[in-house]
């Protein structure tokens, strides 16, 4: 049964747009790549990042000029970056920070398929872009989980101490708790963010939206 159940729940915690929203395309001119969308920005990076497990994810890096602060997104679950694309955009303009967003494996053009593990290497691939190839320190790095997003997000955050903060969208507890109200943990569960978060040593800002009122909290 515990087979089955974690299989019902990664089934409804993955919802790869299909098709993708975007397609990758090769500039003739420079070689660099590009959303097939949207035209070349100068301070907009479109990178392939391989992962411990054998995928190549698709990110994208947003620069602002003297930003102090990276922002590492990891979207919701029925998005791709390709939709976030103008949101990170906006995002990195009124924040003045930088900004990089990823696929998941198995979403948008990165490759492989879905799954809790392959989420996990997803964001440590991101994360180790960003400080080798960017120059970001740990301590000026904010992760930025929303819904399915917030299990990477948690996952990461629980194991870097320097983090400058977490902002948690509308997370979840665990995958077993969107579809049942247990009180327990169970092996057979993914995302068990409810055991995670207590780890994480860095500022916690939790943000849940209803059409009526918005809830901030800090942890």
């Amino acid at each position: 049964m515990g087979g089955v159940t974690s299989s019902m729940a990664a089934k409804l915690a993955f919802f790869p747009p299909n098709p993708p929203s975007y397609k990758l395309i090769t500039d003739d001119a420079t070689g660099l790549l590009l959303f097939n969308h949207f035209p070349h920005r100068e301070n907009v990076d479109i990178l392939k990042l391989p992962t411990r497990r054998g995928t190549e994810i698709v990110a994208l890096y947003v620069r602002y000029p003297m930003a102090t602060s990276t922002v590492l997104y990891s979207h919701g679950n029925a998005a791709d970056i390709g939709q976030m694309y103008e949101l990170f955009i906006e995002l990195s303009i009124h924040l003045r920070v930088n900004l990089m967003g990823y696929d998941y494996s198995g979403y948008g053009q990165s490759s492989g398929k879905p799954s809790e593990h392959n989420t996990y290497a997803d964001i440590e691939a991101a994360y180790k872009c960003l400080e080798e190839s960017f120059g970001a320190k740990q301590e000026d790095i904010i992760l930025y989980g929303q819904s399915v997003g917030s299990g990477p997000t948690l996952d990461l955050a629980a194991r870097l101490p320097r983090l400058r903060a977490v902002v948690l969208h509308s997370p979840i507890l665990s995958g077993l708790r969107v579809m049942y109200p247990v009180k327990r943990t169970y092996w057979f569960d993914i995302y068990k963010n409810v055991d995670k978060i207590p780890l994480v040593q860095c500022p916690v800002l939790v943000i849940h939206v209803s059409i009526k009122i918005l809830i901030i909290s800090f942890w």
